[in-house]
């Protein structure tokens, strides 16, 4: 599979709450997800972080998906039921190597997010 194409079914499989598929397309060892206000070195962290926003997802709409070798760019809107976020435009780059993600890097608007966890961010925030 091509790194765009490995990109689009990790985006499916989040779309649709199918967290064990999503994980599959991820590397188990040297994985590492770093956004504006939280950081994950284990696959396994942040899909349960995944899992617990799965309550307030009410849609993902990929909007972009380009790909130059093994980077690959996505433009999402992720929409929720929880009135205090709304919407959140997400710009998110991937690194995929041997077939599997091996990084992302998610950029958004971080101020939405903590203001609804209150100030708690989860614990692997470095």
């Amino acid at each position: 599979m091509q790194p765009k194409d490995i990109v689009a079914q990790f985006i499916a499989e989040i779309h649709a709450q199918r967290f064990d598929n999503a994980k599959t397309l991820l590397v188990a060892e040297g994985f590492e997800y770093v956004g504006p206000n939280m950081r994950f070195l284990s696959p396994d962290d942040m899909m349960s972080y995944q899992f617990g926003m799965a309550a307030i997802q009410k849609d993902l709409i990929l909007r972009q998906l380009s790909a130059d070798g093994e980077h690959v760019f996505a433009i999402l809107d992720y929409q929720t039921n929880f009135e205090p976020i709304g919407d959140v435009r997400l710009a998110l780059w991937f690194r995929v190597q041997d077939d599997k993600i091996q990084t992302i890097e998610a950029f958004y608007n971080a101020a939405v997010v903590e203001n609804m966890l209150g100030g708690n961010l989860p614990s692997a925030v470095k």
